[in-house]
């Protein structure tokens, strides 16, 4: 496999798949790798040379959760961000609709009983990863939400247009035993609405100078190598910067019913390449948005990506778009807010 970073698996979850964001592992290594993730929304990951303890672990006890790295083991997961309510928990958002433009959205997370979770386990840096995104998939915001005392969480974003959109919570409670949850809810934006067409399917996405190349394959049921490789004028970057604990994360949404999914490099240098396992749970489009991190910004490239094709022909993953750090069109995704 390619040097650069690389992942176990859009396994435990694009056949989790879909089954974070910043969906986690069990906390954060060294710089640039990040241990296994172990709950739906997050590809397993394995461990890299070095790492001791959870990951290894979990390379080795991978359970019928279908997380491991295993190609067995990535088949049983159900998808992640597809209910709002999953193992006792209930992403409850205050905020349930805003106008276009920049607004504040305010949830929580309750448990079983009603009440809002007020402690959580800290993984790649965050209590919590919050993602929005467009139902025709065309804005993507990775969001950072500060919680209250009382555990509401509210962040700052910017919808540019009146539509359907999805957020998704990520996070793993603090209660012994707890394991991480991905959760969907719905959000709208009133007022005229057309959706925007899929962007097609192309090999290069270009994000504030830079451009970003995919390759590899994107299969149904087989797990494939896909390979970013990041330039900037005309030359590869080869000191990327850690960001949130590694050096590119990959957000993967389905098109039809945003199932979610979202994987970290566990090992690897500084660029150009980053490089993931992905195994797709079926034919048909998805849409992929890579964070990476250069000269103090986090950047947003994204694809769109049709996995199978003709029987006997393989698939062939391709790019489009552009995103910087804030605002979002049908030309830019999205952005970060911390």
């Amino acid at each position: 496999m390619n040097t650069g970073l690389k992942i176990t698996a859009f396994a435990a979850a694009l056949t989790t798949v879909f089954g974070t964001a910043y969906g986690v592992g069990k906390g954060v290594g060294p710089m640039g790798t990040p241990e296994r993730a172990e709950h739906p929304g997050h590809s397993a990951q394995a461990s890299a040379p070095g790492t001791s303890g959870a990951g290894a672990d979990a390379n080795a006890d991978a359970d019928a959760d279908g997380h491991g790295g295993h190609p067995e083991a990535a088949r049983a997961s159900a998808p992640g961000g597809l209910q709002v309510s999953d193992a006792g928990y209930t992403l409850s958002l205050d905020t349930r609709q805003v106008g276009p433009g920049p607004a504040e959205l305010r949830f929580s997370i309750k448990d079983r009983d009603g009440r809002k979770v007020t402690a959580y386990k800290t993984e790649h840096g965050k209590e919590l990863h919050f993602i929005v995104a467009s139902r025709d998939l065309t804005v993507y915001h990775h969001l950072h939400p500060v919680r209250e005392a009382d555990g509401t969480w509210s962040t700052p974003v910017d919808l540019p247009a009146a539509g359907g959109y999805k957020a998704f919570a990520d996070f793993t409670p603090a209660a012994d035993g707890a394991k991480g949850v991905t959760l969907g809810a719905d959000l709208a934006v009133p007022g005229t609405y057309a959706p925007a067409p899929m962007p097609p399917a192309t090999g290069t996405a270009e994000v504030d100078g830079y451009d970003v190349t995919l390759g590899g394959t994107l299969d149904p049921g087989r797990a494939g190598e896909l390979r970013l490789t990041v330039g900037k004028d005309g030359r590869p970057v080869t000191n990327l910067e850690p960001y949130l604990g590694a050096y590119g994360h990959l957000v993967a949404l389905r098109d039809g019913d945003l199932a979610y999914l979202h994987v970290h490099p566990n090992a690897g240098g500084p660029g150009p390449e980053v490089s993931f396992t992905a195994t797709a749970p079926n034919a048909g489009t998805y849409r992929l948005f890579l964070d990476f991190q250069h000269e103090g910004k986090v950047r947003t490239a994204a694809f769109t990506v049709q996995a199978g094709g003709p029987a006997g022909a393989p698939s062939a993953p391709a790019a489009t778009g552009s995103t910087g750090s804030t605002g979002s069109t049908a030309d830019e995704p999205g952005g970060h807010s911390h």
